[in-house]
């Protein structure tokens, strides 16, 4: 099945009263992922990749780069704003709870957090019944300095993969994909890639980047490849600029995208119009994901 068309737009309303695969197959909604989730059909998509908000509890204050007159962009969105951990934990509760519901017996969930809230997600998503099956470390081999030099340059993020439940029914796993994108002979569970810079960084008509946390093409190419099939249904309910769909259609995927802010809509619309040749191979080759962990002029052992 090759992916042609582009996404369907659909506005959530208090009129809709349910979702079914159809319906959802290849769209773009519009609404409250909360409400939209609550509608969607029970055991409908085989794999859901989640970005929640990070809740990095940022000071008010701007950052200036070393010797720069520059500003640092922070993430400082309104989406990542709340009142405490408990609101932050009812709200990541809630989002997985309506997640598992709407995973097939056989479906897997990716979630991708930072050392702020990863421990955090981790805790409700075993306490919510989901079965942690692997985390995968990110490297970023362009990650944003500490600019203070208070701390260490955060240069990872983690994504946890897991299965419905414990009592899973066969999940995906394309093992030969996983070999080439990971370290070594057996493919572990370390991605080394750069973070989302130059033309692929969505922007706005001010030229700024359109989304705090746009997450790179490669990433989302290596969690489809691994976990999913063609024609397989794929969910992101917090989608950001859409680079899950994005992906998913290019790899001739169903998508489902979910997304409150109409800016990051129109966004994902316009970027929809292209038509993307995305190679299954890694992007980033083994001998630079070598070079990365060996000191120069050292032997690696």
């Amino acid at each position: 099945m090759k992916q042609t068309n582009q996404p369907t737009l659909i506005e959530d309303t208090p009129d809709i009263h349910g979702y079914s695969e159809d319906n959802i197959t290849n769209t773009i909604i519009h609404g409250n992922t909360l409400n939209v989730l609550g509608k969607m059909k029970e055991n409908s998509v085989d794999m859901v990749f989640v970005d929640p908000p990070y809740f990095l509890q940022l000071p008010p204050k701007k950052l200036k780069r070393w010797n720069a007159r520059t500003t640092v962009e922070a993430v400082d969105d309104e989406w990542d704003n709340f009142a405490s951990f408990a609101d932050y934990d009812d709200f990541i509760q809630e989002l997985m709870t309506k997640v598992q519901r709407v995973m097939k017996p056989s479906a897997t969930v990716w979630l991708i957090s930072t050392y702020h809230s990863l421990f955090r997600i981790g805790k409700i998503m075993q306490d919510c019944g989901f079965w942690i099956l692997n985390d995968v470390i990110w490297v970023k081999t362009n990650p944003m300095p500490n600019w203070l030099g208070v701390r260490f340059t955060n240069a990872t993020e983690n994504l946890i993969w897991a299965a419905k439940d414990r009592n899973h029914e066969k999940y995906t796993f394309n093992k030969d994909y996983a070999k080439s994108f990971g370290i070594g002979k057996v493919g572990a569970n370390v991605w080394v890639l750069p973070i989302c810079t130059g033309k692929e960084r969505l922007k706005d008509v001010e030229g700024n980047k359109l989304h705090s946390t746009q997450k790179p093409i490669e990433l989302l190419k290596r969690v489809i490849l691994t976990s999913t099939n063609e024609n397989d249904l794929i969910l992101d309910p917090v989608a950001g600029t859409g680079t899950t769909g994005f992906v998913a259609k290019a790899l001739n995927r169903r998508y489902c995208m979910i997304e409150f802010n109409e800016r990051y809509v129109k966004g994902m619309m316009k970027r929809f119009e292209e038509n993307p040749i995305i190679e299954k191979e890694p992007k980033v080759s083994e001998e630079k994901t070598i070079e990365y962990f060996r000191e120069k002029n050292h032997k690696l052992y």
